[in-house]
């Protein structure tokens, strides 16, 4: 079949208009509530979805979820070892939740296995409780010196 005879072929077709009426509770919730339900049932069934954890971790964090979200990546850690990024992600987890020894030495990890991005290490407001500490300091420097 000739393209333009394809798109007058596909453009003749009308397709039935359906109207989709749930009326679950489950389907009522909306935005960020949606979002995390969804998310959560899909990990039900593929706890090990890594996108679906690193997503479902930032929602949980964005809403101040933040136990929730130190869950999730002490997740990612375990699944994904040598991540930089992952453990960047766990140290501003416990950060937001007050832990700074314990976000120090996830931040160590993450440099230790790559992470350099000083400018989003500086902004990041995650981190702010970190940012008074000599420790902080230090890791900046040892990123330089790469």
């Amino acid at each position: 079949m000739e393209t333009e005879a394809k798109n007058r072929f596909l453009t003749s077709i009308t397709l039935p208009d359906y109207e989709f009426i749930i009326n679950l509770p489950e389907f009522k919730k909306e935005g960020e509530e949606f979002t995390v339900w969804f998310l959560e049932g899909i990990l039900e069934d593929n706890p090990n979805y890594i996108d679906c954890l690193i997503y479902l971790g930032n929602v949980y964090t964005a809403n101040g979820m933040y136990e929730k979200g130190l869950l999730i990546d002490k997740k990612l850690c375990r699944l994904r070892p040598d991540d930089p990024l992952v453990y960047y992600n766990l140290a501003c987890s416990y950060a937001l939740l007050k832990d700074s020894d314990a976000a120090f030495d996830a931040l160590e990890n993450a440099i230790t296995l790559g992470y350099n991005d000083i400018y989003h290490l500086e902004q990041d407001e995650d981190l702010i409780l970190l940012r008074g500490d000599i420790r902080y300091k230090k890791l900046i420097e040892k990123i330089k010196k790469r």
